[in-house]
Protein backbone atom coordinates (compact mmCIF):
# COMPACT_ATOMS: atom_id res chain seq x y z
CA UNK A 1 0.00 0.00 0.00
CA UNK A 2 1.61 3.47 -1.03
CA UNK A 3 1.98 6.02 1.60
CA UNK A 4 -0.32 8.41 0.02
CA UNK A 5 -3.06 5.75 0.29
CA UNK A 6 -2.42 5.32 3.64
CA UNK A 7 -2.88 9.29 4.50
CA UNK A 8 -6.32 8.73 2.83
CA UNK A 9 -7.34 5.96 4.83
CA UNK A 10 -5.98 7.32 8.47
CA UNK A 11 -7.64 10.72 7.32
CA UNK A 12 -10.75 8.57 6.46
CA UNK A 13 -10.84 6.85 9.30
CA UNK A 14 -10.74 10.32 11.73
CA UNK A 15 -13.38 11.61 9.54
CA UNK A 16 -15.66 8.88 10.28
CA UNK A 17 -14.71 8.88 14.12
CA UNK A 18 -15.62 12.79 14.34
CA UNK A 19 -18.89 12.11 12.41
CA UNK A 20 -20.11 9.12 14.51
CA UNK A 21 -19.12 10.64 17.80
CA UNK A 22 -20.99 13.84 16.74
CA UNK A 23 -23.82 11.49 15.27
CA UNK A 24 -23.38 9.37 18.94
CA UNK A 25 -25.01 12.08 20.59
CA UNK A 26 -27.12 14.10 17.91
CA UNK A 27 -29.05 10.91 16.44
CA UNK A 28 -32.68 9.82 16.80
CA UNK A 29 -31.33 6.35 18.92
CA UNK A 30 -33.13 8.03 21.91
CA UNK A 31 -36.61 6.62 19.63
CA UNK A 32 -35.74 3.20 21.27
CA UNK A 33 -37.02 2.77 24.53
CA UNK A 34 -36.89 -1.45 26.27
CA UNK A 35 -40.43 -1.51 25.71
CA UNK A 36 -40.85 -0.47 21.82
CA UNK A 37 -38.05 -2.94 21.12
CA UNK A 38 -39.72 -5.80 22.87
CA UNK A 39 -42.66 -5.13 21.09
CA UNK A 40 -40.86 -4.52 17.42
CA UNK A 41 -38.98 -7.72 17.83
CA UNK A 42 -41.40 -9.61 19.90
CA UNK A 43 -38.72 -10.68 22.31
CA UNK A 44 -40.19 -13.20 25.03
CA UNK A 45 -40.09 -11.35 28.23
CA UNK A 46 -40.27 -14.20 30.84
CA UNK A 47 -38.27 -16.66 29.18
CA UNK A 48 -35.57 -19.09 30.89
CA UNK A 49 -32.12 -18.01 28.91
CA UNK A 50 -28.61 -18.99 29.42
CA UNK A 51 -24.94 -17.47 29.16
CA UNK A 52 -23.86 -16.91 25.07
CA UNK A 53 -27.51 -17.09 24.10
CA UNK A 54 -29.32 -14.46 22.14
CA UNK A 55 -32.80 -12.54 23.06
CA UNK A 56 -33.94 -11.96 19.32
CA UNK A 57 -33.46 -16.08 19.24
CA UNK A 58 -30.95 -15.74 16.02
CA UNK A 59 -26.94 -15.56 15.71
CA UNK A 60 -28.10 -13.03 12.35
CA UNK A 61 -28.06 -9.15 13.42
CA UNK A 62 -31.12 -7.33 13.49
CA UNK A 63 -29.98 -4.45 10.76
CA UNK A 64 -32.31 -1.17 10.62
CA UNK A 65 -31.95 1.77 8.12
CA UNK A 66 -28.21 3.90 8.77
CA UNK A 67 -30.36 7.03 7.67
CA UNK A 68 -31.91 7.26 11.19
CA UNK A 69 -29.26 5.38 12.63
CA UNK A 70 -26.20 6.74 12.31
CA UNK A 71 -25.18 6.68 16.21
CA UNK A 72 -24.75 2.80 15.72
CA UNK A 73 -21.93 3.10 13.78
CA UNK A 74 -19.85 3.40 16.77
CA UNK A 75 -20.46 0.10 17.52
CA UNK A 76 -18.07 -1.09 14.52
CA UNK A 77 -16.09 1.21 15.62
CA UNK A 78 -15.83 0.16 19.17
CA UNK A 79 -15.23 -2.84 17.85
CA UNK A 80 -12.24 -1.59 15.04
CA UNK A 81 -14.52 -3.05 12.66
CA UNK A 82 -14.14 -0.95 9.52
CA UNK A 83 -15.29 -3.79 6.97
CA UNK A 84 -18.48 -3.40 8.77
CA UNK A 85 -18.69 0.63 8.72
CA UNK A 86 -17.68 0.73 4.79
CA UNK A 87 -20.53 -2.28 4.21
CA UNK A 88 -23.00 -0.25 6.61
CA UNK A 89 -22.27 3.09 4.24
CA UNK A 90 -22.93 0.99 1.01
CA UNK A 91 -25.79 -1.01 1.87
CA UNK A 92 -27.85 1.64 4.07
CA UNK A 93 -28.34 -0.65 6.70
CA UNK A 94 -26.64 -0.75 10.50
CA UNK A 95 -26.72 -3.74 12.82
CA UNK A 96 -28.84 -2.60 15.70
CA UNK A 97 -26.89 -1.64 18.84
CA UNK A 98 -28.89 -3.26 22.05
CA UNK A 99 -26.63 -1.41 24.56
CA UNK A 100 -28.87 1.62 24.32
CA UNK A 101 -31.65 -0.16 25.74
CA UNK A 102 -29.84 -3.10 27.74
CA UNK A 103 -28.45 -3.56 30.83
CA UNK A 104 -25.23 -5.59 31.97
CA UNK A 105 -26.31 -9.12 30.87
CA UNK A 106 -27.28 -8.39 27.16
CA UNK A 107 -24.20 -7.13 25.17
CA UNK A 108 -24.94 -4.68 21.95
CA UNK A 109 -25.60 -7.84 19.78
CA UNK A 110 -28.00 -8.95 22.20
CA UNK A 111 -26.21 -12.01 23.79
CA UNK A 112 -26.52 -13.23 27.04
CA UNK A 113 -23.51 -12.31 29.08
CA UNK A 114 -22.11 -12.86 32.55
CA UNK A 115 -25.19 -15.00 33.98
CA UNK A 116 -24.66 -17.53 35.46
CA UNK A 117 -26.98 -20.61 35.68
CA UNK A 118 -30.74 -20.23 33.86
CA UNK A 119 -31.40 -16.46 34.24
CA UNK A 120 -34.52 -15.08 32.15
CA UNK A 121 -35.22 -11.91 30.22
CA UNK A 122 -37.10 -9.01 31.88
CA UNK A 123 -37.13 -5.41 32.51
CA UNK A 124 -35.20 -3.47 35.12
CA UNK A 125 -35.95 -0.09 35.41
CA UNK A 126 -36.29 1.27 31.63
CA UNK A 127 -33.39 -1.65 30.30
CA UNK A 128 -33.91 -5.25 29.55
CA UNK A 129 -32.13 -7.80 31.39
CA UNK A 130 -31.19 -11.18 31.68
CA UNK A 131 -31.65 -11.86 35.30
CA UNK A 132 -29.47 -14.70 36.78
CA UNK A 133 -31.66 -17.23 38.89
CA UNK A 134 -31.88 -16.04 42.89
CA UNK A 135 -30.17 -18.90 44.69
CA UNK A 136 -33.22 -20.85 45.24
CA UNK A 137 -35.73 -21.34 42.17
CA UNK A 138 -38.86 -23.66 42.28
CA UNK A 139 -42.13 -24.27 40.60
CA UNK A 140 -44.86 -26.32 40.38
CA UNK A 141 -45.35 -29.41 38.47
CA UNK A 142 -48.25 -29.20 36.26
CA UNK A 143 -50.49 -31.75 33.29
CA UNK A 144 -48.74 -30.68 30.21
CA UNK A 145 -49.69 -33.80 28.53
CA UNK A 146 -52.50 -36.07 29.85
CA UNK A 147 -55.03 -38.44 29.11
CA UNK A 148 -58.78 -37.42 30.22
CA UNK A 149 -61.78 -40.19 30.70
CA UNK A 150 -64.84 -40.04 28.67
CA UNK A 151 -67.58 -42.41 28.09
CA UNK A 152 -66.37 -44.26 25.34
CA UNK A 153 -62.76 -43.98 26.23
CA UNK A 154 -59.93 -41.55 26.74
CA UNK A 155 -58.92 -37.88 25.23
CA UNK A 156 -55.38 -36.82 24.92
CA UNK A 157 -54.50 -33.72 25.70
CA UNK A 158 -51.35 -31.52 25.12
CA UNK A 159 -50.77 -28.38 26.37
CA UNK A 160 -54.59 -27.62 27.08
CA UNK A 161 -55.17 -28.81 23.63
CA UNK A 162 -56.71 -32.21 22.38
CA UNK A 163 -54.97 -33.81 20.02
CA UNK A 164 -56.23 -37.42 19.35
CA UNK A 165 -59.43 -39.77 20.74
CA UNK A 166 -58.49 -43.22 21.77
CA UNK A 167 -61.65 -45.26 22.21
CA UNK A 168 -61.54 -48.50 24.99
CA UNK A 169 -60.54 -51.39 23.28
CA UNK A 170 -57.42 -49.70 21.92
CA UNK A 171 -55.97 -48.13 25.44
CA UNK A 172 -54.11 -50.78 26.35
CA UNK A 173 -52.51 -50.53 22.70
CA UNK A 174 -51.07 -46.28 23.95
CA UNK A 175 -47.46 -46.48 23.80
CA UNK A 176 -46.97 -43.84 26.92
CA UNK A 177 -44.53 -45.10 29.29
CA UNK A 178 -42.32 -44.26 31.82
CA UNK A 179 -40.57 -45.55 34.64
CA UNK A 180 -43.83 -45.47 36.94
CA UNK A 181 -46.68 -46.21 34.41
CA UNK A 182 -47.56 -47.71 31.11
CA UNK A 183 -50.51 -48.93 28.99
CA UNK A 184 -51.43 -51.56 31.95
CA UNK A 185 -51.67 -48.76 33.98
CA UNK A 186 -53.48 -46.66 31.96
CA UNK A 187 -55.87 -49.16 31.72
CA UNK A 188 -56.05 -50.01 35.26
CA UNK A 189 -56.73 -46.43 35.87
CA UNK A 190 -59.27 -46.31 33.31
CA UNK A 191 -61.35 -49.08 34.74
CA UNK A 192 -61.19 -49.25 38.20
CA UNK A 193 -59.70 -45.65 39.92
CA UNK A 194 -61.73 -42.76 36.90
CA UNK A 195 -64.74 -41.37 36.11
CA UNK A 196 -65.58 -39.57 33.35
CA UNK A 197 -63.68 -36.42 33.49
CA UNK A 198 -60.77 -37.90 35.22
CA UNK A 199 -57.20 -36.86 33.62
CA UNK A 200 -54.53 -38.97 33.41
CA UNK A 201 -51.14 -37.06 33.58
CA UNK A 202 -48.42 -38.42 31.30
CA UNK A 203 -46.07 -35.43 30.95
CA UNK A 204 -45.68 -32.68 33.33
CA UNK A 205 -44.33 -28.88 32.73
CA UNK A 206 -43.77 -26.57 35.46
CA UNK A 207 -45.87 -23.61 36.87
CA UNK A 208 -45.88 -20.61 38.72
CA UNK A 209 -42.33 -20.56 39.23
CA UNK A 210 -40.81 -18.88 42.53
CA UNK A 211 -38.83 -15.99 40.68
CA UNK A 212 -41.60 -14.86 38.33
CA UNK A 213 -40.71 -16.29 35.22
CA UNK A 214 -42.56 -18.01 32.28
CA UNK A 215 -43.97 -21.51 32.75
CA UNK A 216 -42.65 -24.08 30.70
CA UNK A 217 -43.22 -27.33 28.92
CA UNK A 218 -42.44 -30.55 29.48
CA UNK A 219 -39.83 -30.44 26.57
CA UNK A 220 -38.55 -27.74 28.23
CA UNK A 221 -37.66 -28.81 31.61
CA UNK A 222 -34.80 -31.03 30.84
CA UNK A 223 -33.25 -29.00 28.86
CA UNK A 224 -33.39 -25.88 31.22
CA UNK A 225 -33.06 -27.66 34.65
CA UNK A 226 -31.55 -31.61 33.90
CA UNK A 227 -32.74 -34.50 33.30
CA UNK A 228 -33.05 -34.87 37.23
CA UNK A 229 -35.71 -32.82 37.68
CA UNK A 230 -37.93 -34.87 35.49
CA UNK A 231 -37.22 -37.62 37.44
CA UNK A 232 -37.81 -36.25 40.25
CA UNK A 233 -41.00 -34.39 39.43
CA UNK A 234 -42.38 -37.52 37.96
CA UNK A 235 -42.00 -39.70 41.17
CA UNK A 236 -44.11 -36.75 43.31
CA UNK A 237 -47.94 -35.96 42.67
CA UNK A 238 -48.70 -33.24 39.75
CA UNK A 239 -48.91 -30.20 41.57
CA UNK A 240 -46.02 -30.78 43.97
CA UNK A 241 -43.29 -27.94 44.58
CA UNK A 242 -40.30 -28.90 42.60
CA UNK A 243 -36.68 -27.49 43.52
CA UNK A 244 -35.34 -26.84 40.15
CA UNK A 245 -32.23 -24.82 40.73
CA UNK A 246 -29.95 -24.35 43.87
CA UNK A 247 -26.88 -22.10 43.75
CA UNK A 248 -24.60 -21.93 46.98
CA UNK A 249 -25.34 -23.42 49.58
CA UNK A 250 -24.41 -26.04 52.35
CA UNK A 251 -26.13 -29.33 53.78
CA UNK A 252 -26.65 -29.44 57.33
CA UNK A 253 -28.34 -31.61 59.86
CA UNK A 254 -31.23 -30.92 61.25
CA UNK A 255 -33.56 -32.65 63.85
CA UNK A 256 -34.25 -36.57 63.83
CA UNK A 257 -36.01 -38.79 65.46
CA UNK A 258 -36.21 -42.65 65.35
CA UNK A 259 -38.70 -44.77 66.89
CA UNK A 260 -39.01 -49.20 66.42
CA UNK A 261 -42.28 -51.18 64.38
CA UNK A 262 -43.35 -53.06 67.43
CA UNK A 263 -45.88 -55.81 67.79
CA UNK A 264 -49.53 -55.61 66.68
CA UNK A 265 -50.25 -59.30 65.97
CA UNK A 266 -53.62 -58.41 65.29
CA UNK A 267 -53.35 -56.88 62.54
CA UNK A 268 -50.31 -59.09 61.10
CA UNK A 269 -46.76 -57.89 61.51
CA UNK A 270 -45.58 -58.83 58.54
CA UNK A 271 -47.96 -56.67 56.48
CA UNK A 272 -47.71 -53.75 59.31
CA UNK A 273 -43.46 -54.14 58.49
CA UNK A 274 -44.13 -53.78 54.41
CA UNK A 275 -46.30 -50.97 54.97
CA UNK A 276 -43.75 -48.92 57.37
CA UNK A 277 -41.13 -49.85 54.89
CA UNK A 278 -43.53 -48.06 52.29
CA UNK A 279 -44.06 -44.75 54.50
CA UNK A 280 -40.14 -44.60 54.43
CA UNK A 281 -39.93 -45.28 50.74
CA UNK A 282 -42.94 -42.51 50.00
CA UNK A 283 -40.66 -39.97 51.75
CA UNK A 284 -37.13 -40.78 51.98
CA UNK A 285 -35.52 -37.97 49.69
CA UNK A 286 -38.45 -35.82 49.40
CA UNK A 287 -37.23 -32.28 48.70
CA UNK A 288 -39.51 -28.82 50.05
CA UNK A 289 -38.85 -25.40 48.79
CA UNK A 290 -38.79 -22.77 51.13
CA UNK A 291 -42.17 -21.65 52.37
CA UNK A 292 -43.75 -24.85 50.36
CA UNK A 293 -45.95 -27.71 51.09
CA UNK A 294 -45.20 -31.04 49.66
CA UNK A 295 -46.53 -35.02 49.83
CA UNK A 296 -44.48 -37.68 49.95
CA UNK A 297 -43.91 -39.75 46.15
CA UNK A 298 -47.09 -40.88 43.84
CA UNK A 299 -46.99 -44.80 42.96
CA UNK A 300 -46.48 -46.02 46.73
CA UNK A 301 -48.86 -48.80 47.54
CA UNK A 302 -49.92 -49.77 50.74
CA UNK A 303 -51.18 -53.26 51.94
CA UNK A 304 -54.43 -53.60 54.14
CA UNK A 305 -55.05 -54.92 57.32
CA UNK A 306 -58.54 -56.20 58.79
CA UNK A 307 -59.77 -53.79 61.16
CA UNK A 308 -63.45 -53.59 62.31
CA UNK A 309 -62.68 -49.66 63.38
CA UNK A 310 -61.51 -48.80 60.57
CA UNK A 311 -63.78 -47.19 57.30
CA UNK A 312 -64.46 -50.29 54.94
CA UNK A 313 -63.14 -52.50 57.69
CA UNK A 314 -59.50 -52.27 57.01
CA UNK A 315 -56.32 -50.11 57.20
CA UNK A 316 -52.63 -49.34 55.98
CA UNK A 317 -51.59 -50.66 59.41
CA UNK A 318 -47.66 -50.16 60.21
CA UNK A 319 -47.78 -46.62 58.55
CA UNK A 320 -48.40 -44.88 61.96
CA UNK A 321 -44.75 -45.48 63.39
CA UNK A 322 -43.06 -44.52 60.17
CA UNK A 323 -45.17 -41.46 60.76
CA UNK A 324 -44.29 -40.98 64.12
CA UNK A 325 -40.93 -40.84 62.95
CA UNK A 326 -42.17 -38.14 60.29
CA UNK A 327 -43.94 -36.39 62.90
CA UNK A 328 -41.55 -35.78 65.59
CA UNK A 329 -38.61 -34.77 63.40
CA UNK A 330 -40.32 -32.10 61.90
CA UNK A 331 -42.29 -30.64 64.63
CA UNK A 332 -38.98 -30.30 66.20
CA UNK A 333 -37.86 -28.50 62.96
CA UNK A 334 -40.70 -25.78 63.96
CA UNK A 335 -43.30 -26.72 60.91
CA UNK A 336 -45.83 -28.33 62.58
CA UNK A 337 -48.51 -31.32 62.53
CA UNK A 338 -48.62 -32.47 58.70
CA UNK A 339 -51.92 -32.41 57.51
CA UNK A 340 -53.25 -36.06 57.61
CA UNK A 341 -51.61 -36.73 61.15
CA UNK A 342 -52.35 -36.41 64.88
CA UNK A 343 -50.31 -36.51 68.02
CA UNK A 344 -51.82 -39.82 68.98
CA UNK A 345 -50.02 -42.86 68.81
CA UNK A 346 -52.41 -43.72 65.56
CA UNK A 347 -50.58 -41.69 64.31
CA UNK A 348 -52.12 -41.05 60.41
CA UNK A 349 -55.83 -40.25 60.22
CA UNK A 350 -58.79 -42.83 58.62
CA UNK A 351 -58.99 -42.20 55.00
CA UNK A 352 -55.45 -40.14 54.36
CA UNK A 353 -53.22 -41.84 51.60
CA UNK A 354 -49.64 -42.25 53.47
CA UNK A 355 -47.86 -41.20 50.47
CA UNK A 356 -49.92 -38.55 48.46
CA UNK A 357 -52.53 -37.38 51.20
CA UNK A 358 -50.22 -36.49 54.39
CA UNK A 359 -48.58 -33.00 53.74
CA UNK A 360 -45.46 -31.05 55.35
CA UNK A 361 -45.22 -27.37 54.79
CA UNK A 362 -41.52 -25.93 55.22
CA UNK A 363 -41.65 -22.70 57.49
CA UNK A 364 -37.94 -22.44 56.58
CA UNK A 365 -36.52 -19.37 53.87
CA UNK A 366 -34.48 -22.36 52.59
CA UNK A 367 -35.34 -25.57 51.23
CA UNK A 368 -35.12 -29.14 53.23
CA UNK A 369 -34.79 -32.31 52.35
CA UNK A 370 -36.28 -35.49 54.65
CA UNK A 371 -34.56 -38.60 54.73
CA UNK A 372 -35.89 -41.57 56.01
CA UNK A 373 -34.55 -44.95 56.74
CA UNK A 374 -35.05 -48.61 58.61
CA UNK A 375 -32.40 -50.76 60.57
CA UNK A 376 -32.94 -54.52 61.33
CA UNK A 377 -36.33 -56.06 60.38
CA UNK A 378 -39.08 -57.92 62.31
CA UNK A 379 -40.90 -55.97 65.08
CA UNK A 380 -37.43 -54.71 66.69
CA UNK A 381 -36.96 -52.82 62.92
CA UNK A 382 -35.76 -49.27 63.24
CA UNK A 383 -37.34 -45.90 61.69
CA UNK A 384 -35.53 -43.18 61.18
CA UNK A 385 -36.63 -39.59 59.77
CA UNK A 386 -33.86 -36.92 59.76
CA UNK A 387 -34.32 -33.44 57.87
CA UNK A 388 -31.50 -32.06 55.90
CA UNK A 389 -31.16 -28.18 55.80
CA UNK A 390 -29.87 -26.65 52.07
CA UNK A 391 -28.61 -23.49 54.36
CA UNK A 392 -27.17 -20.68 51.57
CA UNK A 393 -23.70 -19.10 52.22
CA UNK A 394 -24.26 -15.87 51.70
Amino acid sequence: MSSSWRKISIIILLVLLIACAFLTFNSSSSQYTAESVTKDYNLPIGQSMFENQSIIGTTDPVEVPLVNNFGFLTHQLQAFDLQGILMAVSTGVVPFDFSIVTGDTIDSYGNVVDVKGPGFLTYAGDKLVVKEPDNYVWAYSAPYKWLEKTESGVDVYEDGKKIKSVPVDKIRDLKYSNDYYNASTIASWYNYDSVVGSKFTLEKGMVKFSDGRNNISSDDVPKIFGQDVVDYASEYPTGSPILLYSGDYTKKSGESYGTSLGSHAEYGDSIREVNARQFVEAWDGTIIPPHSTSSGKDYVYFESASDASAPGGSAAHGVCPSARALRAAVAAEGFGLPVGMTWDENAVLFGFNPAQDITVTNTHDYPVEIKMWTEGSGTDMGIYAKIIRYVPKK
